[in-house]
């Protein structure tokens, strides 16, 4: 996928199994989190330095952690790249649950801190649906300073044609089962 000084590239399509693991990712799973950066490392430059698109401190409470920054891990450690987590969200909006258009419209979302400046990084993400939160944060990063052409993604999401719930979000949360 190409959008306006950005190339974006993708493990595979958001269905079937991928789409569960991102799912199962968004509402909790480090593992499958995990898995999923050793999946995306073969798209991984080495020496890339690597930013996590992040979640709503929210989401990250909720799950006790942020998957996209656990897969940008995971794929730094396999592909011999480096992690900054320079972003950060200005608001709790979400795009979790937005329509597409609500999603395009959404902008200005990101701050990016001031030790980008002057690196060539790659932003990561679970999942590109329309391309407004990869563009969003490469806007941030290159207004701290930091060079950005290009992100990987998990998954990029067909258009959902004829389908009634935003493309990303889980129909039935994973809830770890207590054992007792």
């Amino acid at each position: 996928m190409r959008m306006p000084g950005l190339r974006v590239r993708a493990m595979a399509a958001y269905e079937g199994t991928l789409r569960t693991a991102v799912l199962a990712t968004k509402d909790g799973r480090r593992d499958v989190a995990e898995s999923l950066g050793r999946f995306i490392a073969a798209i991984v430059p080495a020496d890339s330095v690597l930013i996590p698109v992040p979640t709503t401190r929210a989401r990250a409470r909720v799950r006790g952690f942020d998957g996209v920054e656990a897969i940008a891990r995971c794929a730094a450690l396999a592909a011999g790249a480096l992690v900054m987590p320079a972003l950060w969200q200005r608001t709790s909006d979400a795009q979790r649950g937005r329509s597409r258009s609500q999603r395009i419209a959404a902008r200005g979302r990101f701050v990016c801190g001031p030790e980008v400046g002057g690196a060539r990084v790659l932003l990561i993400d679970d999942v590109c649906t329309t391309g407004s939160t990869l563009h969003d944060c490469a806007q941030a990063v290159r207004a701290a300073g930091g060079t950005v052409e290009e992100a990987v993604v998990v998954a990029i999401a067909l258009p959902q044609a004829g389908r009634g719930e935003p493309a990303t979000k889980s129909a039935s949360p994973w809830r770890p089962t207590l054992a007792g």
